[in-house]
């Protein structure tokens, strides 16, 4: 699987997630010192590039959605050929 299929089957896997499980995804997945970095540095990045405020408060998810395709990677290519857990 490449990192565009990879990326797809993700964000359909995802989509379908009610918002408790996505809640219990991200509290397994993602400290929450990562979670306030994202906010941030966000709200820095959209204060420094004069951004709208619509899309100043969506760039924390899409740096979040990076960071667990970046995490799924990283446990996929962990993974030996047999599909058991490394």
């Amino acid at each position: 699987m490449n990192h565009a299929e990879l990326a797809w089957e993700f964000a359909e896997v995802f989509g379908e997630l009610p918002s408790e499980q996505i809640n219990e995804m991200l509290a397994k997945n993602v400290p929450l010192e990562t979670l306030e970095f994202f906010t941030s540095y966000c709200e820095s990045f959209a204060e420094a590039e004069n951004l709208e405020k619509g899309i100043a408060g969506r760039l924390p998810n899409l740096m979040l959605v990076g960071y667990l395709l970046r995490v799924l990677e990283d446990r996929l290519l962990d993974e030996p050929e047999d599909g058991t857990p490394s």
